[in-house]
């Protein structure tokens, strides 16, 4: 076999492991691990798997990972994030579709401060479709809300996908934080308009929850949410502003949550100890797949696989719209199956050259991805979210019901991929406010 067709046989065998359920991890290293023997030697494998991990994960970029992820897991066992919801409802509950409105923007608050789609959709899943469905919302409305708002957590800061992809693409972490911050409001306002313009066509999927709640109510229910704004505004404040980099950042939110939690008088030594210990295992598992992509990439570069599809491509002459559109039904397929992060790793070492021959801004290219990775978090067959809020709603909402109620956010999120591709300048405005 010629080195070509080795790589080519290596991408069969990882799509095939990763198809049987293997670790994705495990599939990325052992591939490349015995791509790269084959083609060099067993000796420069085993150096390969030596160095590779240590070159890495040794960069002061990668330590803002764990220290998101703390952030999270403080604001998480401290009950910081437990008032957005109630805030929210104060203030829209008069909204068509206001239960549903607060859900959403409980998810955007709540993305702010752990920067994942799974775990916003599990936390709002658990406070805000109760809620709906006990005011009689529709069941696939409440479901279907909280679902596809969940996927805001990668995209506002902080979101580890923009952390992993700024180091591998080599983009600047803070304009893919301001990006994601645009391209997650847009996300609020469209399913926002979702919501209110379903319920004005038929007011009998969200009935007028009858409260008489006045100002004095609305105003006191923020004091709940001052924690979350005091960490949003410190920590992405000064981010933007310049105080601090984006890996000092995750150090700042972290000190920041937990001096919040010791304030409020809201957290034990147990939860700070829950807080680490998850942290550690989180942050261990996306170490490990990032190791993996890497050494993919090593393996690419020896049998030339990248360079062979970028001719490929370049060759054809497919117009760099088309090449989009290629992309993003990859990664759609993909959403619909992995989780993320993996997904991302797994194909940006084939993708990423394509794109930068094809002249495609790679700070535009990886809000997109984001996007697009996200979208597959509430597709069908297998919509993590959906599972996700499946599970925590049990027998009171069939599974059928949310992939029915996720339907129409998925219709928004396809007119807002629309919208970055016909108006690229709503992502790439952030080089000039964070050259």
């Amino acid at each position: 076999m010629t080195d070509i067709q080795v790589g080519f046989a290596g991408i069969a065998i990882l799509l095939t492991l990763i198809a049987l359920r293997v670790p994705i991890a495990i599939a990325l290293i052992s591939v490349s691990f015995v791509g790269i023997s084959t083609l060099v030697s067993f000796k420069t494998a085993l150096g390969a798997l030596g160095v590779i991990p240590y070159s890495f994960t040794a960069t002061w970029h990668l330590s803002s990972i764990p220290m998101f992820v703390l952030m999270g897991f403080f604001c998480y066992h401290a009950g910081l994030t437990q008032g957005l919801f109630k805030a929210a409802r104060m203030w829209l509950s008069a909204l068509p579709g206001g239960l549903a409105v607060a859900g959403v923007l409980g998810c955007a608050g709540f993305a702010a401060v752990t920067g994942s789609s799974i775990a916003c959709a599990a936390s709002m899943g658990r406070i805000a479709a109760p809620e709906m469905l006990r005011y009689r919302y529709d069941a696939g409305l409440a479901t279907g809300a909280i679902a596809a708002a969940g996927t805001i957590g990668a995209l506002i800061p902080p979101s580890i996908l923009f952390i992993l992809y700024g180091i591998i693409a080599q983009v600047q972490i803070g304009q893919l934080f301001l990006a994601g911050s645009v391209i997650g409001l847009i996300t609020v306002v469209a399913y926002t308009l979702v919501i209110v313009i379903r319920v004005l066509l038929n007011p009998d999927l969200a009935p007028v929850a009858e409260e008489d709640i006045g100002w004095a109510e609305r105003f006191a229910s923020l004091r709940e949410v001052w924690p979350v704004l005091v960490l949003v505004c410190g920590v992405f404040g000064g981010l933007f502003a310049g105080v601090f980099t984006p890996t000092e950042a995750g150090g700042v939110g972290a000190a920041l949550s937990l001096v919040i939690a010791f304030a409020r008088r809201s957290i034990t030594l147990q939860g700070i100890w829950s807080s680490l210990m998850e942290t550690l295992a989180i942050s261990s598992s996306i170490f490990i797949i990032a190791v993996g992509a890497s050494m993919l990439t090593r393996f690419f570069t020896f049998s030339g696989v990248s360079e062979s599809i970028t001719d490929l491509v370049v060759g054809s002459g497919i117009s760099p719209l088309l090449l989009i559109l290629a992309i993003a039904a990859i990664y759609l397929v993909l959403g619909m199956f992995l989780e993320p992060i993996g997904a991302m790793l797994l194909t940006l070492p084939i993708l990423l050259p394509l794109v930068e021959t094809a002249g495609i801004d790679r700070l535009w290219f990886g809000v997109l991805v984001a996007k697009l990775l996200e979208i597959g978090m509430i597709t069908p067959p297998i919509g993590l979210n959906v599972f996700v809020l499946k599970g925590v709603m049990g027998d009171r909402v069939s599974t059928g019901t949310i992939f029915a109620g996720v339907t129409y956010f998925i219709l928004a999120d396809i007119a807002i991929i629309a919208l970055l591709v016909a108006f690229p300048g709503i992502i790439l405005f952030t080089k000039l406010v964070l050259p």
